[in-house]
């Protein structure tokens, strides 16, 4: 990593722990994961300096965060970190490719199989009577089908109005969904191994779905809204930062 990014991962994760901390308004959904309108910074760091600054930047800066908010380290580390990780890498990432629809449909549609396969395992494991409620099979099927319809339309609109953005937005919807599926897991996880004052003793895992769409639902607006304009601004300030991208190559 160039010195540059190392320097921009300590900036995200500063003002993603501040901003973070001063935005969410003290407001809770379910398994207590926070309101979280500071999505959009990490999601810009990202964007403007890559995937490594903006998934360490998210990581460090959320984990800070946490221990101003609820003082858990090990829930932090287990839920919060992970998924922030690993979900802005992922916007970063997939925003700097070039991708054509084909491989956006096949990467949302795989991301949201994966994404309704996971909320199904906890539901199969072995926990004390009257925790678990199994998701029907034609739940499933619904959310499956939400989860994948929903996306396409959203990532549609996106390239419709703002053609130049769709990478970034089927990055966001894939790096956030990755992101909300780590944390609605990890949380339900934790409050079956350990016990945490903030959580309030084990979670049932109906509240897994639920976790995930308040966790996709208060993030997703923000980052696709207020990114594009901010990372164009900052393009038209310091040039340098506009990655350059191989025009795509039609198939014969």
């Amino acid at each position: 990593m160039r010195a540059l990014e190392i320097a921009m991962i300590g900036v995200c994760a500063a003002i993603y722990a501040v901003v973070g901390r001063l935005t969410d308004l003290g407001i809770t959904g379910p398994g207590g994961v926070a309101f979280w309108p500071a999505a959009v910074i990490p999601a810009i760091f990202a964007v403007l300096f890559g995937p490594w600054t903006g998934g360490f930047g998210a990581a460090i800066g959320i984990f800070v965060r946490d221990m101003l908010f609820h003082g858990d380290p090990l829930l932090s580390l287990s839920a919060g970190v992970t998924a922030n990780f690993a979900g802005f890498f992922l916007v970063g990432y997939i925003s700097r490719k070039n991708l054509d629809w084909k491989k956006i449909i096949i990467s949302v549609a795989f991301s949201s199989v994966l994404v309704v396969s996971s909320f199904l395992v906890p539901m199969a494991l072995p926990v004390e009577s009257g925790a678990v409620s199994k998701i029907s099979s034609s739940d499933a099927i619904l959310l499956f089908f939400a989860a994948v319809t929903g996306s396409i339309i959203l990532i549609v609109a996106i390239a419709h109005f703002w053609p130049e953005w769709k990478n970034y937005c089927a990055g966001s919807v894939i790096g956030l969904g990755v992101g909300a599926t780590i944390i609605s897991i990890a949380v339900w996880m934790y409050s079956q191994l350990f016990f945490s004052p903030y959580l309030g003793g084990p979670l049932q895992s109906t509240l897994i779905p639920a976790i995930f769409v308040w966790t996709f639902a208060s993030e997703i607006p923000f980052i696709i809204l207020l990114g594009p304009p901010v990372i164009k601004s900052c393009y038209r300030a310091f040039p340098s930062l506009k990655p350059s991208q191989q025009p795509e190559t039609k198939e014969k």
